[in-house]
């Protein structure tokens, strides 16, 4: 990691929280005045990026309101609001990050989506596990 202010490349993590939506990481950095670094502190985000792996091998970045619109086809004419929607969607994020994949294959975010969509309606629940 370079630093901002003089491009040292020689940096040290003091500290690191996942951020409040699990999908990042802030650090917080110093530059190494040990090294010929200015000593100045600066703040880092990295990026937990989910990627889907299809059937057909290829590979896309996970969306949230992908997984959604498959849902909200099967709870079409049930009593199931856009909120209770995006609670099972991020539900549904939560558990794929916490897995651990970078790569998490179609079948396992189908899976993913059954326990939370069970819960929520069940005739829903068998109409998205019929496709």
């Amino acid at each position: 990691m370079h630093c901002p202010f003089c491009r040292n490349t020689d940096t040290r993590v003091l500290d690191s929280r996942v951020a409040d939506d699990g999908g990042s990481i802030r650090r917080r950095r110093i530059c190494s005045p040990d090294n010929g670094g200015c000593g100045k502190r600066f703040t880092t985000v990295e990026l937990m990026q989910l990627t889907v792996t299809k059937r057909s091998g290829a590979n896309e970045p996970f969306t949230r309101d992908k997984a959604i619109a498959g849902v909200r086809k099967a709870c079409k004419g049930r009593p199931v609001t856009e909120d209770q929607l995006a609670r099972l969607g991020q539900e549904v994020e939560d558990t794929l990050r916490a897995e651990g994949w970078a790569e998490v294959p179609a079948h396992e975010v189908g899976m993913a989506i059954l326990g939370p969509l069970r819960k929520l309606d069940e005739v829903a629940y068998l109409r998205f596990a019929s496709v």
